[in-house]
């Protein structure tokens, strides 16, 4: 154990920062006087906090890394916003202090009484993101061009969500045609896409990202945990696994480990990428039970009775080891029905604050992921292929026959034929079986489809 916690990093503590550095370094062949360059590629919560967190342990090795974020230029912040974030300026006297040295607190004083209008980028530079106004970040070097953030990036951070993933490496592409070396990818996205055709399989944003770039998968992981971005940069205690090749998961999650952000790694990329896209599915129905309840405890215990059993159900489909994901899938699970966006946004549509017509992009929230994950997995356990036999009936059913909460989250959020409140309903339908029975036929029958995840 001592040996395993040594490799990733954690005998070195802090005092081992720059050795980490150097070491790493080391891997990506930088000479002396040779930068190492990482880019976080998308601004959204966990992508500025994630770039945040390298340039508090890192940026001061200024003749060893260059760390920068891009995000697009040209978006405003509303009056609202700006009233809200001087707020949290004065409330903060490490902030406030910090933004008059740096001669930057005037431009928020304007913008408080109107006068000035801010921009996104623009307070980025200063520590502020637009989706976690509340939670001031150190100042960050903003890019808004996409081509000269990423041309030669030694490591690129996809911080972007898994629907604009595809699009924005398809143009990251076009600058990486004529580059010699090849980048490290770092995915943080949690989502997934559905193709149907020739088979039904799940495409993941690493997937995405290599068939876009033609970066071979040896060189794109992901990193993902039960975590809250704000909490992390906090320094509330977290933990996360880094996915992927043998290479470079080791002295990546070595380099990324803090002491308050505990880094595994793990050799299953895509199966570990694909149960963080599945618990948005079922955090958006917790949020609207929570709401539609009360709050009762109840009702939410019943509804987690019933979303686990179907999610342990869908592992069973998509891993031969599926036990190995029980840890990992539950507690991501349970911080994200504790405080996440998309638990957060189910009770929003129960409280009628937000309808499902606004889309999922909303503001001060960013982009709402278990909206396409729940279209994703709902179209793709539908396709008769997969079909599995009936647990009471003797006849064989689509997988998402026997997902009764997804079903409805599909009726509710996609096709938008059904009311939010109707959620309920798949709790309190007499006919449904027992959770466990769920758990126990995925259990007594070979259910493991490889060709979900693209595999022969």
């Amino acid at each position: 154990m001592v040996g395993s916690v040594h490799m990733n990093g954690s005998v070195h503590g802090a005092n081992g920062t720059e050795e980490r550095l150097d070491e790493l370094r080391r891997l990506l062949g930088k000479s002396e006087g040779d930068l190492l360059k990482i880019v976080s590629v998308g601004a959204g919560a966990w992508g500025s906090v994630f770039a945040a967190l390298l340039q508090d342990a890192y940026g001061h090795f200024r003749e060893k890394v260059q760390i920068r974020i891009w995000r697009r230029p040209g978006r405003t912040v509303d009056r609202s916003t700006a009233e809200h974030l001087f707020e949290v300026i004065n409330s903060r006297e490490d902030v406030l202090r910090r933004l008059i040295r740096r001669c930057a607190y005037l431009k928020y004083v304007e913008a408080r009484l109107g006068d000035r209008t801010l921009y996104a980028d623009e307070i980025l530079k200063d520590g502020f993101c637009l989706n976690m106004i509340e939670t001031p970040l150190c100042p960050l070097k903003v890019v808004t061009n996409l081509q000269e953030a990423v041309w030669d990036a030694d490591i690129v951070v996809n911080g972007v969500p898994s629907t604009e993933t595809r699009e924005v490496f398809e143009e990251i592409s076009k600058y990486w045609k004529e580059r010699i070396s090849v980048p490290v990818i770092i995915s943080l996205a949690k989502g997934i896409e559905a193709s149907l055709d020739p088979i039904p399989r799940i495409i993941t944003p690493t997937q995405m990202i290599s068939s876009a770039t033609g970066v071979p998968t040896e060189n794109i992981l992901y990193l993902g945990g039960p975590n809250i971005a704000s909490e992390i940069y906090n320094k509330e205690y977290a933990n996360a696994r880094i996915c992927g090749s043998n290479k470079w998961r080791k002295p990546l999650a070595k380099f990324l480990r803090q002491p308050h952000f505990i880094v595994w790694d793990n050799s299953d990329l895509v199966t570990h990428e694909v149960m963080g896209g599945l618990k948005n599915v079922y955090a958006i129905g917790a949020g609207m039970v929570a709401a539609l309840t009360n709050e009762s405890a109840t009702s939410k215990s019943v509804y987690f009775a019933h979303c686990t059993s179907e999610m342990i159900f869908i592992t069973h489909l998509l891993t031969e080891q599926p036990e190995k994901l029980a840890g990992p899938l539950l507690a991501d699970t349970y911080v994200t029905l504790l405080k996440g966006r998309n638990a957060w946004y189910g009770q929003m549509l129960a409280k009628g604050e937000l309808s499902p017509d606004m889309g999922d992009s909303i503001k001060g929230k960013g982009m709402i992921q278990g909206i396409s994950a729940v279209g994703a997995f709902f179209e793709l356990l539908s396709q008769p292929s997969l079909s599995v036999q009936h647990p009471e009936e003797n006849k064989q059913v689509a997988p998402a026959e026997l997902c009764p909460i997804l079903k409805r989250l599909y009726r509710i959020l996609i096709k938008r034929e059904l009311p939010v409140r109707d959620i309920l309903q798949a709790l309190r339908d007499e006919t449904m079986n027992d959770p466990r029975e769920r758990i126990e036929m995925a259990q007594s029958h070979a259910f493991y489809r490889p060709s979900l995840l693209g595999k022969p």
